[in-house]
């Protein structure tokens, strides 16, 4: 991962959310450390921090691969060494976030006569894109770049993903700008940087009122026999999730919190 990264808000929260979403820990009070590597060739390691996980002080390494290294085992234990050396007293966990297009090959452990030590890898080809993209908070849109588009049209799914945090973050330009800043910095770990200016392009050139989905809390529509306002634009959102990604209309009624048999209404008309 780039270490170009130039807000400490931004990484923190990459950090969290791959926690959280990847790799099902709850992290807090993210403190970084930075650990370059000198022995055989200039190494940095990608993200250490040291964080409380269930209320216990440890340190979390991550490294993000987009391509299988063999090094890689050697590698993390050389990352262990250096910083137990630092931490000795704290637990340290360790996990690759392999975001290759080639499929998995890479080892996770090494053992020698003398040693038997292991880490973990998250391979994103089997981390579900459309779950995270149907969670639809800013959070979880900005780490789907990480997942296997499944072959679908990569350009799409990028102006979807840019057009919600404009609709998700609609008053606050500060918190757009640290989720635009997370998006970027994990498209260049994808190659998808280019794509991504084309989406960004397309957001700064169209006007948010006519954007396909656009409107939570402006445009309303009664959609029930209760007469309850629902945004339009979440019905939009709900109808981009069914027909472009393929979702059932009972995970994105109950993601989005509307009614079933009135969303089968929407989209029969």
């Amino acid at each position: 991962m780039k270490k170009d990264i130039t807000t400490k808000e931004a990484i923190t929260a990459i950090t969290e959310d791959i926690a959280l979403y990847l790799l099902n820990l709850e992290i807090t009070d993210v403190e970084f450390v930075d650990k370059e590597l000198k022995r055989v060739e200039k190494r940095e390691a990608d993200i250490v921090a040291k964080c409380k996980i269930d209320n216990v002080e440890q340190i979390l390494h991550l490294e993000i691969q987009n391509n299988n290294d063999k090094t890689m085992p050697r590698r993390m234990l050389r990352y262990y060494n250096d910083i137990k050396m630092e931490f000795n007293n704290l637990e340290l966990k360790q996990y690759i976030i392999y975001i290759g297009k080639a499929k998995l090959s890479m080892k996770n452990n090494i053992v020698d006569k003398n040693l038997n030590y292991s880490y973990t890898i998250i391979d994103m080809h089997n981390i579900d894109c459309e779950e995270l993209i149907a969670l639809d908070t800013p959070d979880a849109l900005v780490l789907s770049i990480l997942c296997d588009f499944k072959g679908r049209d990569e350009l799409e799914i990028l102006i979807h993903i840019t057009q919600r945090l404009a609709q998700l973050t609609k008053d606050d330009e500060h918190q757009l700008g640290k989720y635009m800043l997370m998006l970027e910095t994990l498209s260049d770990n994808r190659d998808l940087k280019n794509k991504l200016e084309k989406a960004e392009e397309m957001l700064r050139t169209v006007k948010m009122e006519d954007l396909p989905s656009y409107s939570l809390g402006y445009k309303k529509a009664i959609i029930n026999e209760k007469d309850e306002w629902v945004s339009q634009g979440i019905i939009d959102t709900a109808t981009t999730m069914i027909k472009e990604f393929n979702l059932s209309v009972e995970i994105v009624a109950k993601k989005l919190n509307i009614s079933i048999d009135e969303l089968k209404k929407h989209l029969n008309k």
